[in-house]
């Protein structure tokens, strides 16, 4: 015998009842269907109950509403023949609701018996009514099998009595009864009601007087998951579950069952299966009481939560060696029926700190207070209360014995920047419970379910700074990239923010890159970059990227206020690195502090791989003696290009049309952009330096750069003949110009020098770069990196590769 159990998540309409009715009519044997009522209609009737009982006259329209969502289904699916019958039968019930509703209405008072009563209502009419829809279905009364022997809500169950009538009624049974959920009866004939999820109990019941071979609860979600999806969205059923892991995973949040209420299957290792009425192709969830064989290669089975709880200390030296505080402790909050979630306790003896309901707070606090005045006005102990807390707990059989479990766990969060208030474990291993602040409740909760589910994929939430040349071909990129890091790197990319300096606009659920222009121009705010942040920082998305692709001051000044609050930053702005060494120190160590990345590649040489080279040349253990390298492909270019029928102001104008200048070029012909990114190797080398420290040499005298830009065109064009000359003298003797950064036992400088054909640098093509490294190892043979070094594309891909690096952290 099977016992079917359907919630009202089930049964909201004509076309969910009709589900029930194929599952039903599917099973292969006759089954026992015990049905909770039509969703949302026993809380409607007691609603209408509570404003009866204040004399409010809307109630009488209210009934109205439930009656037309059983006609409605009666209509619809039961058989004509019937259908006069059985709506006769449910306009019956629903008429002594009402009479019931005018009492109240006259006397004002809502007795237990009267509850137990309107409780009722909702599931014999559902049960009624899907007895005559389902093919040789029968009705059955439950408050003719369960009986109870004290009160009316909430009842206790004499289980020899009821299964004695349980047994003798479904002794011969052939055909499919249908019963209505969470209803008993008393010796004196009253209905009575079992409680919360009574309807699941009545199941569990059943299923344990009829030692059935499986109870069934249709819902409305897939079984029990690896985490609660609308938190996560990479959650995934749960073949098997033991009991104990239910239990558990229920008691932290898991809504799915209700421990108390399936004791009698549990007493009777009776299987539960967790089914989907609206996917009944999903296998769902089985519980038992062995240990499963499927997904043994999971560390845990799921996570759950409880959103808000306060945590309870009573701390102190008085405490300590005196026996009976515990006790004392427990004791009252157990009189006040005062619901403990969590309990820990430090070895020292110094503090007990207990987890309880919001509302349940203060009662808990005042019940204390009273009971340890003497101990608190002493000062011997202290009451400490916090609130706007969540407990996640972590549970799986295997995690007994298994090494690693809290170090995955608290790195998970650590990662994330979340902090961790209190944890318990028993010692059965099978959880570990942990509370933290209820503002970083979801965060947590995917940055557990990642560490611990690595096999789908990791996800990276991105706010970029700054879609001009390299910010637009960033988002290009992405795009076509999108599906390849996916199949090939399990790697999700979600452009959540994008901000140009006019408009900014963050959607948490991801903004295609292709669309952003769409999105910042309908629906974007005024750009601010202080409100930029503040909502990165308000969302608290675990693994944020925050992209600079801007050269704005201001916006690298926010690195700190992102790596307090856990964001890594990628950047192609070379402001915050090569300003002030105590501020990139800073900054350095902050990101390291924690625990997030600080990229910033690009900074020197667009996309080629010099600072993780030297990096990674420090870090096992080589040191940097000398740098030598070409770092302008802008001032690269001009010298190339530069010819007899191209003269100096020409070139120049060609490398602002081509885009490998900044919109006014004399930022790069001063070479400042040059001794920042001296700047940044050099301190990537491991020397203090500062800018002032840098000398430099610059080709243009000192009044190009004075006046506006139509000025120094001008006075460009002036010195157009005199570079020619020079030109000429150099090409004779087989040399050309570049301009060369040069790091040389800790001291700087930048300038224009020709080089022969035997230099490294002498076939240097168009704005490529070289960096020339002479190390400890590298001593004979400079090591050589070569290769493009500007231009949006190359730039927009090493940014592109240093947001890959955070993933792969």
């Amino acid at each position: 015998m099977k016992v079917l159990k359907f919630g009202g998540s089930s049964m909201c309409d004509a076309r969910s009842v009709g589900l029930v009715k194929q599952i039903i009519e599917s099973q292969s044997t006759p089954c026992i269907v015990v049905v909770s009522a039509f969703e949302g209609v026993t809380c409607r009737l007691l609603e209408l109950a509570q404003q009866a009982v204040q004399r409010e006259e809307q109630y009488k329209s209210g009934i109205h509403a439930i009656a037309k969502l059983h006609f409605d289904v009666v209509n619809a699916l039961v058989p004509a023949a019937q259908r006069t019958a059985v709506l006769a039968e449910v306009q019956r019930i629903l008429g002594e609701y009402e009479d019931t509703l005018y009492g109240l209405f006259i006397l004002q008072d809502l007795t237990p018996r009267t509850r137990a009563r309107i409780l009722s209502v909702g599931v014999r009419l559902s049960a009624y009514v899907i007895s005559h829809i389902v093919s040789g279905g029968k009705y059955c009364y439950t408050g003719d099998l369960i009986h109870t022997n004290a009160g009316f809500l909430d009842a206790p169950v004499d289980f020899a009595e009821s299964n004695r009538r349980i047994t003798q009624y479904f002794a011969r049974w052939d055909k499919v009864a249908i019963l209505p959920g969470y209803v008993a009866g008393n010796s004196e004939g009253s209905i009575t009601n079992l409680g919360q999820r009574g309807a699941d109990y009545t199941a569990a019941i059943v299923s344990a007087a009829l030692d059935a071979s499986e109870m069934t609860l249709w819902m409305n979600v897939d079984g029990f998951m690896t985490a609660d999806p609308d938190m996560i969205s990479k959650a995934q059923p749960i073949e098997t579950l033991t009991y104990p892991e239910a239990f558990e995973l229920s008691h932290f949040g898991a809504a799915v069952i209700f421990s108390p209420t399936i004791r009698p299957v549990y007493e009777k290792n009776i299987p539960i299966r967790i089914r989907n009425t609206f996917n009944s192709a999903a296998a769902g969830t089985i519980i038992c009481n062995q240990p499963a064989e499927l997904n043994e290669s999971l560390l845990i089975k799921g996570i759950s939560s409880i959103e808000n709880i306060s945590l309870i200390s009573l701390q102190g030296t008085g405490l300590i060696g005196i026996t009976d505080i515990s006790a004392r402790f427990f004791r009252v909050l157990a009189d006040r029926k005062i619901n403990i979630i969590m309990v820990t306790q430090a070895s020292s003896e110094y503090s007990i700190t207990v987890a309880v309901r919001p509302e349940e707070t203060q009662t808990a606090i005042n019940t204390l207070d009273h009971e340890f005045y003497a101990y608190t006005r002493s000062g011997e102990i202290k009451l400490h209360v916090e609130t706007e807390l969540s407990i996640i707990a972590i549970v799986g059989e295997r995690m007994r014995n298994t090494p690693g479990i809290s170090a995955t766990l608290f790195r998970s969060l650590a990662h994330n920047g979340i902090s961790v208030i209190a944890t318990a474990q028993g010692s059965s291993e099978l959880n570990i419970s942990l509370v933290i602040r209820r503002m970083n409740l979801k965060k947590a909760v995917n940055a557990i379910h990642e560490g611990f589910f690595l096999s789908n994929y990791k996800e990276l939430h991105l706010f970029l700074v700054g879609v001009g040349n390299v910010g637009k071909s960033l988002l290009q990129q992405l795009q076509s990239q999108l599906g390849n890091l996916m199949n090939n790197l399990k790697l999700k990319i979600n452009l959540v923010g994008v901000a140009n300096s006019h408009k900014m606009y963050i959607s948490p659920s991801s903004i295609e890159p292709a669309e952003y222009a769409e999105k910042l121009d309908r629906e974007g705010k005024i750009y601010d970059i202080d409100r930029f942040i503040a909502e990165i920082c308000e969302l608290n998305l675990r693994n944020s990227v925050f992209i600079d692709c801007t050269g704005n001051e201001t916006v690298a000044s926010a690195y700190g206020k992102l790596f307090e609050h856990y964001i890594s930053v990628v950047t192609a702005n070379k402001i915050a690195c090569s300003s002030e060494y105590n501020r990139y120190k800073e900054l350095k160590e902050s990101s390291k502090e924690h625990g997030v990345r600080f990229m910033f590649e690009t900074n020197v040489g667009a996309g080629l791989p010099v600072i993780n080279t030297i990096n990674d040349l420090i870090r096992s253990g080589d040191r940097i003696l000398k740098i030598e390298a070409v770092l302008s492909g802008t001032l690269n270019f001009i010298f190339n290009v530069l010819s007899e029928d191209i003269p100096m102001s020409t070139a120049i104008r060609m490398a602002k049309e081509r885009g490998y200048s900044e919109p006014d070029p004399r930022l790069d012909l001063s070479g400042a952009d040059v001794v920042r990114k001296l700047i940044i190797l050099a301190r990537e080398s491991g020397y203090t330096m500062e800018k002032e420290e840098v000398k430099i040499q610059p080709f243009l005298p000192n009044e190009c750069f004075e006046g506006g830009l139509d000025d120094f065109w001008g006075k460009v064009e002036a010195l157009d003949a005199d570079f020619e000359t020079k030109r000429k003298k150099l090409a004779a003797l087989n040399k050309k110009w570049r301009f060369i950064a040069t790091l040389d036992n800790g001291k700087a400088f930048v300038s224009l020098q020709s080089v022969d054909s035997k230099h490294p640098s002498y076939e240097l093509e168009g704005s490529n770069n070289i960096i020339m490294l002479t190390t400890a190892r590298y001593l004979e043979q400079p090591m050589v990196i070569k290769g493009y070094g500007a231009g949006a594309e190359v730039t927009a891909a090493g940014v592109f590769a240093d947001i890959i690096r955070v993933a792969n952290v």
